[in-house]
């Protein structure tokens, strides 16, 4: 049987792996330190490195016994500088530089861009941004071969960084060619979790969806929201993710930074309102990438994501090429503990979800509240695809839950769904067993002693033509 840990804090950790964790043994230690979901980002890397990962992954969840949930985040269409002729550029405040169609550049002013159809669709007035909103530039005029663009905040910029364009409608498609081939990959090797970066309407996650489907991929689609015209579709695109990444990186250049915060609450609260998993993303502990400690203003952060309602927090850079990948994930494990002590029983009625049976959502909601009503010790839910802890997740409360399933698929996707630990059981044919078997192990790890009382939920489809079903049992 794997061995959750009922100590680990229940908002979710994702952490990118790259090359200062990509070893089995590395990875092992992450898990250890707190790590839920493992995300694997196809921006770097080529479909082989992409299974050297996966390989290590697994090897991971065999050393430490726990099911870990992995998430493949496709590219999409980000645009990026060329070569350029001066690498590094420096770029200074009134100086030029010329975005050219064809061929390589000739003078140390002059770039090109990995989007073919740049220069058509940039007009006299719009503002690029390059190096993730480093350097500015508006665009003064525009030929059939060349925009000429001035700088108007000054710095250094390197070949492939990228390129933003807020404000600008591109016609290109959210999933490109490479996309659907890492798609496709994720589909032959089980992958749980898909991001689709850039995603503007709800028929880019439809679409991601239709292809993930023509393969017989059940993976759950995450929409990263990043661009200016997802803010004003949120609830459309919301309903028809699985899941949602506020990408703070890309929105934060794309609309006004200062509006950045106040959007990141919007997102989550319309996820929560819709009983969808929200996941907080980018430099969250981002000095960690050198240091040992965070800075003040980076533990609020995380702080009040959680408080805000966030299932997941993800580390990006911090683990993947960072200096201390394990210190990083202890420390944000600390802080979501720490912060999570204030959180509140949300015993206020849902919305109910199309994802769960209705009598579900209520025998889930009413079993959490005897729950609490009792101060029960632990509450075991036995699930076959997972829908029941998705709806115990959303509660908010922190008696310890184990979410118990014999479907390796459903254990890790639980890996998402805030303080839900995925137990593995042999049977859920016969849920005394379960109750035996988890209480056996339980007791045996420390986490019960004699007298304590635990609510047992069986979810609909446990048992066949059974409803669902709440149990108070008391420790003998």
């Amino acid at each position: 049987m794997a061995r959750p840990s009922l100590q680990n804090s229940c908002t979710k950790i994702i952490a990118t792996v790259g090359p200062a964790c990509d070893t089995a043994e590395k990875l092992a230690e992450l898990i250890e330190a707190g790590v839920d979901v493992f995300r694997i980002n196809t921006a770097h890397g080529k479909i082989p490195d992409h299974d050297q990962k996966l390989t290590a992954i697994r090897q991971a969840g065999e050393i430490t016994g726990k099911q870990v949930g992995v998430l493949l985040d496709l590219a999409g269409p980000k645009i990026r500088l060329g070569e350029l002729r001066c690498d590094p550029l420096q770029c200074n405040v009134g100086m030029t530089l010329t975005f050219i169609r064809d061929g390589q550049p000739e003078a140390d002013d002059e770039v090109t861009a990995s989007y073919p159809k740049l220069i058509d669709e940039l007009q006299p007035g719009n503002r690029v941004m390059l190096a993730d909103g480093l350097v500015s530039l508006t665009v003064e005029s525009v030929t059939k071969n060349r925009a000429v663009c001035r700088v108007t905040a000054a710095g250094e910029v390197r070949s492939r960084q990228g390129i933003n364009l807020p404000g600008v409608k591109l016609s290109v498609s959210a999933l490109q060619r490479g996309d659907i081939e890492n798609a496709m990959w994720a589909a032959d090797h089980e992958i749980d979790f898909i991001s689709l970066s850039f995603v503007r309407t709800a028929e880019d996650v439809y679409s991601l969806k239709s292809v993930l489907s023509a393969h017989e991929c059940d993976a759950l689609v995450i929409a990263k929201i990043e661009k200016p015209e997802a803010m004003v579709n949120l609830e459309e695109i919301v309903d028809a993710a699985d899941g949602i990444m506020v990408a703070r990186g890309d929105l934060g250049v794309e609309i006004d930074v200062a509006e950045t915060p106040m959007a990141q609450k919007r997102i989550i609260q319309v996820c929560k309102d819709k009983m969808k998993p929200v996941i907080v993303a980018t430099q969250m502990l981002e000095s960690m990438h050198h240091s040992t400690r965070p800075t003040r203003a980076e533990a609020s952060d995380v702080a009040n994501a959680i408080l805000d309602g966030a299932d997941a927090c993800m580390l990006s850079g911090e683990t993947a090429v960072g200096d201390y990948p394990v210190k990083v994930v202890e420390m944000m494990s600390r802080i979501m503990h720490f912060t999570e002590k204030s959180l509140k029983h949300d015993m206020a009625d849902r919305t109910v979800t199309n994802r769960v049976h209705p009598i579900t959502t209520a025998v889930t909601y009413a079993a959490t509240n005897i729950a609490e009503a009792i101060d029960a010790a632990l509450i075991v839910i036995a699930t076959k695809s997972g829908g029941t802890a998705w709806v115990k997740s959303k509660s908010r409360s922190r008696i310890p839950t184990l979410g118990a399933s014999d479907c390796n698929e459903t254990l890790r996707r639980m890996n998402l769904f805030w303080g839900i630990k995925p137990i593995a059981v042999k049977q859920m044919a016969q849920p005394a067993m379960i109750r035996s078997e988890v209480c056996d192990w339980a007791k045996q790890n420390g986490y019960l002693k004699v007298g304590d009382r635990i609510v047992f939920v069986s979810g609909s489809g446990v048992v066949e033509k059974a409803h669902n079903s709440v149990v108070v049992h008391t420790v003998e």
